[in-house]
């Protein structure tokens, strides 16, 4: 198993994790031949793994990951009765908040609830750096299946957390129009930023 030093996130839900940072450091080394920046990055163990599964589609990562996220579970003990993945921002091969919710899971025995829809598609917001800009932009863009969530206990995940913008605004359509009885967040890493 990946080794991992959870983190606290922090949001309009009742308690949050990621089990690690993504990168330790990052290095901008000059622009290629191509005018494209360069980086020595230096990844946790698990943001390697999910640098591997979200870049290279690589499905190897995923048991590896999933073993992470049991171990952490087992130790937090939220009481959950669904998870709740958040809707993919991008096309990918592999999509792996699906690969990753499907395989826990399984492994918890927790119903997946793939109840959350987007309404209508907006750029990827790690290319949107203002706040405001964010938060208009994802104002009512999340549908909620109500019959999913009404009163459960939901663990809402995501692999990624950096602003916490998305699993906000998601958290806030769980308890408004989902009826969520309780919501509680985890994430595969988390930015150094938001430490």
């Amino acid at each position: 198993m990946a080794k991992f030093v959870k983190r606290k996130i922090l949001g309009k839900w009742k308690e949050g994790y990621a089990l690690d940072v993504h990168t330790l450091s990052s290095q901008f080394l000059g622009h290629d031949e191509f005018g494209h920046p360069r980086f020595d990055t230096i990844r946790s163990e698990i943001g390697e793994l999910l640098y591997n599964l979200k870049n290279r589609a690589d499905k190897k990562a995923v048991p590896e990951i999933v073993d992470a996220v049991v171990t952490l579970m087992h130790a937090w003990k939220p009481t959950v009765d669904i998870i709740v993945p958040v809707p993919p921002s991008a096309q990918r091969a592999v999509q792996p908040v699906r690969e990753l919710a499907e395989g826990i899971s399984r492994r918890l025995g927790i119903l997946l609830a793939n109840c959350i829809s987007r309404k209508r598609e907006i750029p990827q917001l790690k290319n949107v750096f203002d706040l405001d800009e964010r938060a208009k932009l994802l104002e009512g863009l999340h549908a909620v299946d109500k019959s999913a969530t009404q009163n459960k206990r939901v663990l809402l995940f995501d692999d990624l957390y950096r602003s916490g913008a998305t699993m906000n605004a998601i958290t806030t359509d769980l308890y408004e129009s989902g009826k969520a009885r309780d919501i509680f967040a985890l994430t595969i890493t988390r930015t150094r930023s938001n430490q």
